[in-house]
């Protein structure tokens, strides 16, 4: 397993292309130490900008940055930098079309025992709403070092929402399939298509294995943009396969879900199940013991999979 966090990955990357391009500028919340930052404040220090428990201010900053040519990366806990500054993200990042990339760290239920204050469960809804803004949840370590690396080369808007700890390898070293705004087939099938985003992805990859020993035949798709989404791919699975499911670490209103369900809808009506967080408060726990309990790990995929070859 991976020892190293998808946020570790974000800071290494902007560290190594800050050492030559001075336009790169990091801002952050009082949160470098969770955002695993430190390393780019220490090793570049005027080019890092702290403002405090102040998300508005950050987010508005990094968009007057961006302005005047600066190419701004805003990192904070996604639950706050989506909601407290959503109207910072919407008017002066999106809107005003800057060159600000927001950075969720600890996204979705990661926080754990902290509860819905600190989880961020609706920030893909909100946020995808946003005209100009795109959507973005890496999967794990080594798909989102080529993610922000292709991000470094535009000057369009973005949310980039990563999780809090370490998470399992989905792709290998030297081996990771990758085309901006394109999902990744990471398993074939054509029995059931399973559609997932971030951390979603590796427990329905291994999902799919499980079912794969017993003869169910199942696509798995690692759709890390979420908007711009791959429709092409979505209508592709929903031709191809009896059925689909989506997985991800949101509410089951708005995310991903509702996305291909309109997508399939229109283009090639077919069964999808949705498989989210439920609307209510999430319990408390670490992530597995949260995912296990709404189903959202490789046994609970696996088992409404199966559910849906048996109608």
């Amino acid at each position: 397993m991976s020892k190293i966090a998808n946020k570790q990955v974000i800071c290494d990357v902007l560290v190594e292309a800050a050492n030559t391009d001075k336009d790169i500028v990091v801002l952050c919340s009082d949160s470098r130490g969770s955002a695993s930052l430190t390393n780019f404040a220490n090793a570049h220090p005027d080019q890092f900008v702290e403002t405090g428990i102040a998300e508005q201010n950050l987010v508005s900053m990094a968009a007057g940055l961006a302005s005047c040519g600066k190419k701004a990366f805003a990192a904070s806990p996604a639950c706050f930098l989506s909601t407290r500054s959503f109207e910072q993200c919407k008017v002066d990042v999106a809107y005003s079309n800057t060159n600000v990339k927001l950075i969720g760290i600890s996204g979705g239920i990661s926080y754990g025992s902290l509860g819905m204050t600190h989880h961020s469960a609706q920030d893909i809804a909100a946020l995808a709403a946003v005209p100009n803004m795109r959507v973005y949840l890496p999967s794990d370590r080594l798909q989102t070092e080529i993610l922000i690396k292709e991000l470094l080369k535009d000057n369009k808007p973005a949310y980039i929402r990563v999780g809090r700890n370490a998470v399992e390898d989905v792709y290998e070293e030297g081996n990771v399939p990758f085309v901006m705004d394109k999902a990744t087939c990471v398993h074939e099938g054509n029995d059931i298509a399973i559609i997932a985003t971030g951390e979603m992805v590796k427990p329905s990859l291994d999902a799919a294995k499980m079912l794969e020993a017993e003869g169910i035949s199942c696509r798995v798709l690692d759709m890390y943009s979420v908007k711009p989404i791959d429709k092409e791919a979505v209508i592709q699975a929903a031709e191809e396969t009896q059925a689909i499911i989506t997985v991800e670490e949101h509410s089951i209103f708005g995310g991903l879900g509702s996305m291909v369900c309109q997508i399939v809808s229109e283009h090639c009506p077919k069964k999808v199940v949705n498989m989210a967080l439920p609307d209510e408060p999430a319990i408390a726990g670490n992530s597995a013991e949260v995912f296990g309990y709404y189903g959202l790990d490789k046994e609970g995929i696996a088992k409404t999979a199966r559910k849906l070859m048996e109608k």
